[in-house]
């Protein structure tokens, strides 16, 4: 495909923002990169007693993501080391922001989240950033008013999961600029006149999901349509705006006041118009004012930027428990199961389950206080995954919603974000372990019998190892051994109690 190149912006209002970026005149990075044998004994190690397998697959994970570590490259105007999309030579901006969300466990050996400051430094003078950047030269996938030349725009919520891990102030100050800048782009130039958004089947990231009314090219094509993923993605960029400004001490910026009554504004058309009360779902809003009533995983996007109001709450999570739809022998399907054009082979994003929204998902559903619908479809889908590892040796693209195997199509050995499934959600809803680097404090949410736990577990600059001992049955009182440098707080949570402990010093 043709490359774009950055010289593009001549003619194009120049935003402020984009001024004070740090990334755009930052040398490359020339730091060697780290070797998996020779640190793999300074990452988490995961402890589940009689889950070789478990542990086997998440090896694999770390094992693969290290050997797709790449330099920084002047020539294409990288600025730092990355992780590779392991996709086609570029860099994928929806990949990368899910990829560094299980690489924060890594981050003491390699810094994984610096990858998304390749599209920091990529920024164009008015706030745009390309989704694909080539990696060999100079070059953008897509011209900037090309419908799919961006997003999903993540990149603050995937910076907010880093934070949350490490407490790393100075990076939001960092990146406060380039992410508003980009955030007041879509909203200047990928919005309808009532403040909705739109984009693309390439442009949301689920390239081939029948979206559209008939006669609309499915992946490049916005259809004139309200895309119900684009608009919550923005409610939820615009919340994540609003409290790094909190914690930088920027509350008082002038476009704080617009987030927030974007927020505000764009929550209320969204309940009102692409809410469907009969089926008690959110969809897509065609151009004849239709709802498309396609029940795609996108809609789960309400759950994380928290806009749903309490009374369709319940009715609208109970989706993903109907067999007839979301719940699937392997969970979550990207594509309802009773929408004709479902594929129970995966059929890419007409079913396969895929570990960014499956993630997105989980995420969505402990917001909301579904801990118990969480850990299951957390469960349900780590055991798939690992069943086709033990049977294949490798990760896979995305998976069949119909039984333990790959999706159709699907690369293998992509790690990828496919690494998050046996690295976050087995160490988040799995085994339950919730970081809180900012309170100097780790929610435990236990509910294995197993012994379990992790040891060299990474919060803010500490280490801790955390160990609960076998148990009989789920309402026993763990017994939690927890060794840290300094006493950090755990909170302990098994059946319907809550205990407080703090790690003993090592």
């Amino acid at each position: 495909m043709a490359r774009f190149r950055m010289n593009q912006d001549l003619g194009y209002k120049p935003s402020p923002l984009v001024e004070k970026n740090v990334f755009l005149n930052m040398p490359a990075e020339e730091k060697e990169l780290p070797k998996y044998e020779e640190i793999s004994h300074l990452l988490p190690t995961p402890v589940w007693n009689g889950r070789e397998d478990v542990n086997a697959c998440y090896d694999f994970a770390w094992r693969t993501a290290f050997a797709n570590l790449r330099r920084a490259n002047a020539e294409s105007r990288f600025v730092s080391n990355y992780i590779d999309t392991a996709f086609n030579g570029y860099l994928f901006m929806w990949d990368s922001a899910f990829i560094v969300m299980f690489g924060k466990y890594g981050s003491r050996v390699f810094n994984f989240q610096k990858t998304l400051e390749n599209f920091y430094s990529h920024q164009h003078k008015d706030g745009f950033i390309c989704r694909e950047l080539c990696e060999i030269e100079e070059g953008e996938q897509f011209a900037r008013h090309d419908p799919s030349s961006t997003g999903p725009n993540v990149l603050g919520w995937s910076e907010w999961e880093y934070y949350c891990q490490t407490g790393d102030v100075d990076r939001l100050e960092r990146i406060f600029d380039p992410l508003l800048a980009y955030h007041l782009w879509l909203r200047e130039f990928r919005t309808w006149p009532d403040g909705t958004y739109w984009s693309t089947g390439c442009g949301c990231g689920m390239d081939n999901q029948p979206r559209h009314e008939k006669g609309y090219h499915v992946a490049f094509s916005h259809g004139h349509m309200v895309w119900v993923d684009a608009c919550i993605q923005q409610v939820l960029s615009a919340k994540m705006l609003i409290q790094f400004a909190e914690i930088i001490g920027r509350s008082d910026d002038e476009n704080v006041a617009v987030l927030k009554k974007e927020v505000e504004d764009l929550t209320s058309v969204i309940n009102y118009k692409l809410w469907d009360d009969e089926d008690a779902f959110y969809y897509d809003l065609w151009r004849n004012g239709e709802l498309n009533r396609v029940k795609s995983v996108g809609a789960y996007w309400s759950l994380l930027a928290d806009i749903i109001p309490e009374e369709r709450l319940e009715r609208f999570v109970a989706h993903l428990n109907n067999e007839n739809e979301f719940k699937r022998p392997c969970r979550v399907p990207a594509l309802s199961a009773d929408h004709p054009e479902y594929r129970g082979d995966g059929g890419y994003w007409r079913g396969g389950v895929w570990a960014p929204t499956n993630y997105m998902v989980l995420k969505g559903l402990e917001k909301n206080g579904y801990n118990d619908l969480a850990y299951d479809i957390a469960r349900n889908c780590l055991e798939n995954v690992v069943e086709v590892f033990k049977n294949d040796a490798t990760l896979y693209e995305n998976y069949a919603p119909e039984s333990a195997a790959k999706g159709e199509p699907a690369k293998k050995d992509f790690v990828g974000w496919s690494g998050l499934f046996p690295v976050s959600i087995l160490f988040e809803y799995v085994f339950g372990i919730h970081p809180y680097a900012r309170e100097e404090k780790i929610v435990w949410d236990v509910r294995l019998l197993e012994e379990h736990g992790v040891k060299n577990y990474p919060i803010n600059d500490l280490s801790v190892d955390l160990i609960c001992k076998e148990r009989m049955s789920e309402n026993e009182e763990p017994d939690i051994v927890a060794v840290c440098e300094k006493p950090i707080e755990i909170e302990i949570r098994y059946g319907n109690k809550t205990k407080i402990i703090r790690a003993s010093s090592k």
